[in-house]
This record gives C-alpha cells, structure tokens and sequence, in this order.
C-alpha cells in the first residue's frame, strides 16, 4: 500500500500529455491539482511570460531605431533602455498597489489600489507546506504586470522619434506609467467599474495598446510634425536608417507577444489551462500572419510594388488586432481578424498623413486604430460580448486618456519645452541631445 501512494503521484504526471486531449471536459479535465501545484504552474506561466514580454522592449527598440534617420538611432535606443527601467522604477513605488484592490479601499470602483510601493510575499513562503497563499506569487504577478504597463510607454517612444527632447519624454513616461496606465487599468483588470460592465479585454488591445496610442496621438498634436515632413500640401517620405533592423525588431515582436497574449490566460495549474494557452499561441501568431499578408497584398495592389514597412506594420497589427480576445477565435477567424488589421494599417497610415500628423513608426495606425478594432472584434467569436459595452470601454479609456496626457504634454511644454530647436532637429538628436552617434564611421564620410 506505502509503495502504491509513493507511486500514484509519478503515475499521474505521465497521463498529464493524454489527458491534454479532453479540452472539452473542462478546465480540470479530471485533474485534481494540489494547491502547490497550481501555485508553481501559475507562477512559472507569469515569469516565462513576464520575460517574453520584456523581450519586447528589444523588439521596440530595433523596430524604431531602423525605421528613423541614422543621426537619431541612439536617442531611440536611449529612450527605450530609460524608458524601460523608469517604468520598472515606478510601477514599483506606485503603479502596481494602484492597478490592483488590495482590499485597503475603493472609491465606487474608480480607484481600486492603494498609493504606495509594491510588497512581494515573504522569503520562502509556505516553505512550511501551508496552502494558504495565491494562485500565484506576488513576484510573479508583479513581474508580469509590470512589462505590460512598460509597453505601453515604449509605443509613445516611436511615435514622437526625431525632434522631442529626451527628458520632458521621460517625464511623461514616469507619469504614464505611475498613474495612467495604472489607474485605467484597473478599471479592468483591478474589478473596477469596466470590468462590472461587461467589458471584455484579454491582454490589452484597449488597455495597453489603445492607452499608448491614444498617448502617442496627443503628444505627436502638441509637439507638431518633424520639419520637412508636409510640403505644399503633400507628404515627403523620410526613409529608416536600417530596415533590416527594423525586420528584426518586428520578429522579436512577434515572438514577445505569444508571452503577451498566452501568459494573459493566467493560470497554467490544469489541462484545460494549459490546452487554452496552446490556443492562444495560435491564434496570435495565425493572426500576425494573416496581418502581414493583407499588408503585403494590398501595398502590391495600390502602389504596384510591395511595401516592406507596411507589411512589418500589418504583422503588428494583426498582433495588436487579436489581443483582445485570443482565445474564443478559430484559427480562420483569427486570420481573418489579423488581416482586417493589417488592412486598415495600409488605410490609416497616409490617412494620418493627410491629417499631418507625424507619426515615425507608424505606431498610432497599429496601436491605437487596431487597438480599437481588436476590441470591436471581440464581439464576433464572444458570446459574452456586447458590442455597446466594448464601445463604453473603448470611449471611457480614450476620453480619459487623451486629457490626462494633453494636460501633462501641455504643461511639459509650458515648463521646459518639449521640442528641440530646429539646429538640433536638422543636425540629429544623437548629437543634440546626447553629444554621440550610433554610426560615427559613417557621418564622418
């Protein structure tokens, strides 16, 4: 009988695979997971996913730094590295007791959090078998969330490339990444007043993408187009230094987001957990596919020769266009949901351009206009989903967004400036802001 208990806990780790089989039976599928089990799982699922996700702030920095001119590529490449670690900063000291209700107080579910740093759980917890703690540990969580909220910050870097001043940027970066990404966040994710709503968001289509590009659009206003870019009424291109970096940038992306969207499950502690983040993984890359060849067809139909940017923009969007909802799709529809992404960022981008406004990577099309469309999507393969409160969701987090960052972006600029004179624009940010260049070999020549 001793030999029998030893051995049933080895015997049900090898049927774990086949069991893998019966989604259909449910989440536990059969299984009945101990505490701890579920606990590792959930929290090995958090940190695979957390540095996934964080992979993606290499991702943004080649993306940018290939798609501008060669005299700025080490301010994008110092913005994203600050910007970054600000956000780590921050997020810590406010962001994440803000995101999150820690049962301390609330206020009509507006303001869920408390204003104060982030507590990981003690060393060693539950060292002494007690199953008393989470569903996953406070570190793990935080970690995770953190590169969320990280992101979102690095889609306003691109956007405003070439003539914003480093430190106002920065500055803003810590107000977005302390207060309002947090506080709008939590109106979701935290059980605030969105989430009571109805309101359906996996991984952030609205949350993070829509909230950075919505940031990005009301700084890119204020602060006014790169000098040279519309001349009598028409748009000049100002080709990227490196696409080759850029393509790179686009595949760390791409392979970031499966952490983005399959971590967004949030529990790894079951079969059927398990068999929906294989789903996820799925549909997210099908949908970056389906981004990329919409883009790739439609440039060759309107301009007779494929665009390369633009089909780098159409894999992001897609991406971007399925975060909302990954999981509920079949792979068709979320082909078909990626490639309406990568369509309407062939639309947007010259559509901005009449508009004038400067956008340098293309990152308001993809993230704040498939953002939105990600989020109306959400309503094709979700039952759950009302098409009225998606749009409440939608509006809410723009409105707020939009006047928060005007209100910051504009007393920025009253205060110290945000742009750069126009000697240090022509000559480049790199040596303006920064005294260095990423390509000295080659100004030189």
């Amino acid at each position: 009988m001793k030999l029998l208990k030893t051995l049933a806990p080895a015997a049900a780790l090898i049927a774990l695979p086949s069991l893998g089989l019966a989604q259909d039976e449910g989440p536990t599928a059969g299984v009945n997971a101990s505490t701890d089990t579920v606990f590792i799982f959930n929290s090995l699922l958090f940190l695979i996913g957390g540095f996934l996700v964080m992979w993606m702030a290499a991702g943004f920095a080649m993306l940018e730094a290939g798609l501008v001119r060669s005299k700025n590529v080490a301010m994008q490449c110092m913005k994203n590295v600050a910007l970054f670690s600000l956000a780590a900063i921050f997020y810590y000291l406010i962001g994440y007791n803000l995101m999150y209700p820690l049962g301390t107080w609330a206020t009509d579910g507006v303001i869920s959090g408390v204003w104060g740093p982030a507590v990981l759980e003690v060393v060693g917890v539950a060292a002494d078998g007690a199953d008393d703690y989470s569903y996953a540990s406070t570190g793990s969580d935080f970690f995770f969330q953190l590169m969320f909220c990280a992101t979102t910050a690095s889609i306003v870097s691109g956007t405003l490339a070439e003539r914003i001043k480093l430190w106002p940027f920065l500055i803003f970066v810590i107000v977005l990444t302390s207060i309002i990404y947090p506080l709008q966040a939590s109106w979701k994710w935290g059980g605030g007043f969105l989430d009571a709503a109805g309101f359906l968001d996996f991984a952030g289509s609205t949350v993070v993408h829509s909230v950075g590009g919505w940031a990005a659009l009301t700084g890119a206003l204020i602060l006014g187009p790169r000098i040279g870019k519309y001349r009598d009424g028409k748009t000049v291109p100002i080709p990227g230094s490196n696409l080759t970096l850029a393509t790179l940038g686009t595949f760390i992306l791409w392979l970031g987001w499966f952490g983005f969207n399959g971590a967004s499950q949030l529990a790894m502690g079951t079969v059927g957990d398990v068999a929906d983040v294989s789903r996820i993984f799925a549909n997210t890359n099908t949908a970056a596919a389906g981004g990329a060849i919409a883009a790739l067809i439609m440039t060759q139909v309107m301009y007779k020769k494929p665009d390369l940017t633009m089909v780098l923009n159409g894999a992001l969007a897609g991406l971007v266009s399925i975060t909302a909802e990954p999981l509920t799709p079949s792979l068709g529809a979320a082909t078909i949901i990626g490639a309406i992404g990568g369509i309407i960022v062939v639309f947007a981008v010259p559509m901005f351009d009449k508009l004038k406004i400067d956008d340098v990577v293309g990152a308001i099309p993809v993230h704040l206009v498939c953002g939105i469309w990600g989020t109306i999507a959400v309503v094709f393969t979700n039952a759950d989903a009302s098409f009225a409160t998606q749009l409440y969701g939608i509006v809410v987090v723009g409105i707020f967004t939009i006047v928060t960052s005007a209100v910051v972006w504009f007393i920025l600029k009253l205060v110290m400036g945000i742009r750069v004179t126009e000697e240090e624009e022509i000559t480049g940010l790199d040596m303006g802001e920064l005294g260095m260049e990423a390509y000295p070999e080659f100004s030189k020549s």
